[in-house]
């Protein structure tokens, strides 16, 4: 029986499923990080990678033909000849890349990805100011380390990962922009996502009693696993992360770009994933109910019924997706008497939101949406996605799995097809 297994690698711990040819889930665990000040991140990532390798039982390692990772998407560090990190890697959110953006903006194209100053290159751009930088030989992603811990050959990515390092996933190759840069680091030889790197280092293959031949696969970022994880695969099917905010993607024919809204488009094996993430969503509704008193008078409302309150609900002023206004005031009023009138007009206002986000995907070319998957703990609240529905006028599912890990397994799984 053939076993795939899927690594993610999340901000706040690690999981690993292992599935089998048909999809079924036969081994899962978490790995929590201990977040403490002095915590040597890229040490705990390690621990954890081989903490999990650990925990799978021995007749299920023995299967596993093929492994890939995930990571959070522009988490990267610096690495020496022999694969060593030679500083603390910088986590996803971390913009002390916006002191070199005006060098950036003097070399990409105007409205480009990496001109962010969380992006890859804007860290790495960073990075290369600092003293430590003459060891560095390797620029990788989260994902990449842990995979070259596995295989042991350094200077490996994928082209979700290389997309804010300004990879033209399109043309498949680094832009000539990029060079103009003259960034004295090798940076990394671009793989498609699941695709097969090497077999396994041998020295990890016997110590975890893994099969000589398993396969590890180029990896993807966190993100794009939950929506592989969905089961999402056909243009104009959509998934809505209804979490602290909101997050929509939508598959599509059409690659659609525009960085005034945040939107992007990952390439996804023919198709593109383009979307884009509102400051709505969860947190906000966490600001004035307890997770029981939602579910309490989530259960009250009548999803069937409009509410007349027409609110723009964020924790504070500012949004760029589907509206881009960094100075966009949250709109909470008038506040009603009742909790469940007052509950129920965020609802809707949410719902608005993310109909207006899948309206905007699609005015800017990307397919016509027919279908929205729900990941995020919003999708278990069965009134919110009546609600939903009603706005999107597409059926709205929750998949039967929405882990990263899960979707991680399955790239693997393709990886081995191909």
């Amino acid at each position: 029986m053939g076993l795939y297994l899927g690594m993610d690698f999340g901000t706040s711990g690690a999981r690993d499923v292992v599935i089998d040819q048909q999809g079924s889930i036969q081994h899962q665990a978490r790995y929590p990080f201990a977040m403490s000040s002095d915590s040597n991140l890229a040490r705990d990532w390690q621990v954890a990678l081989f903490s999990l390798l650990e925990q799978i039982p021995g007749e299920v390692r023995q299967e596993i033909q093929a492994i890939a990772i995930d990571g959070t998407s522009s988490t990267v560090l610096l690495c020496d000849p022999v694969g060593n990190p030679v500083s603390t890697p910088l986590l996803y959110n971390d913009g002390r890349g916006a002191i070199v953006l005006n060098k950036l903006k003097s070399v990409a194209p105007p409205n480009h990805t990496v001109l962010s100053a969380t992006s890859s290159l804007a860290k790495l751009l960073w990075m290369a100011q600092q003293p430590d930088f003459n060891q560095a030989r390797y620029f990788l992603h989260q994902a990449d380390w842990l995979t070259f811990l596995l295989h042991g050959q350094l200077g490996i990515s994928d082209y979700h990962n290389a997309l804010k390092l300004g990879y033209d996933v399109e043309t498949l190759k680094y832009p000539q922009w990029l060079e103009k840069l003259q960034i004295p680091i090798h940076l990394p030889k671009i793989f498609t996502p699941g695709t097969p790197i090497a077999e396994i280092d041998p020295e990890v293959a016997v110590k975890f009693n893994f099969p000589q031949n398993c396969l590890i696969c180029a990896g993807t970022t966190d993100s794009i696993a939950a929506f592989i994880a969905s089961g999402a695969k056909l243009p104009g099917e959509g998934v809505t992360s209804v979490g602290s905010t909101l997050v929509l993607k939508l598959l599509s024919r059409t690659r659609v770009e525009d960085a005034r809204y945040g939107i992007y488009s990952h390439r996804l094996g023919d198709l593109w994933l383009t979307g884009g993430a509102s400051n709505t969503g969860g947190a906000v509704l966490r600001q004035f109910f307890t997770d029981a008193e939602l579910e309490r008078f989530s259960q009250e409302i009548d999803a069937t019924k409009a509410s007349n309150l027409d609110y723009y609900p964020l924790l504070k002023a500012g949004d760029r997706f589907p509206i881009n206004d960094p100075n966009l005031p949250p709109r909470l009023e008038p506040r009603p008497d009742s909790p469940v009138e007052f509950l129920h007009g965020l609802l809707e206002s949410i719902a608005r939101i993310e109909a207006r986000g899948y309206e905007l995907l699609q005015q800017l070319g990307a397919d016509k949406l027919n279908c929205v998957y729900s990941a995020g703990g919003g999708a278990a609240n069965d009134t919110w996605t009546e609600i939903r529905q009603r706005y999107l006028q597409v059926p709205v599912v929750r998949p039967l799995h929405t882990e990263a890990a899960y979707g991680t397994a399955v790239l693997a799984m393709g990886g081995m097809r191909e």
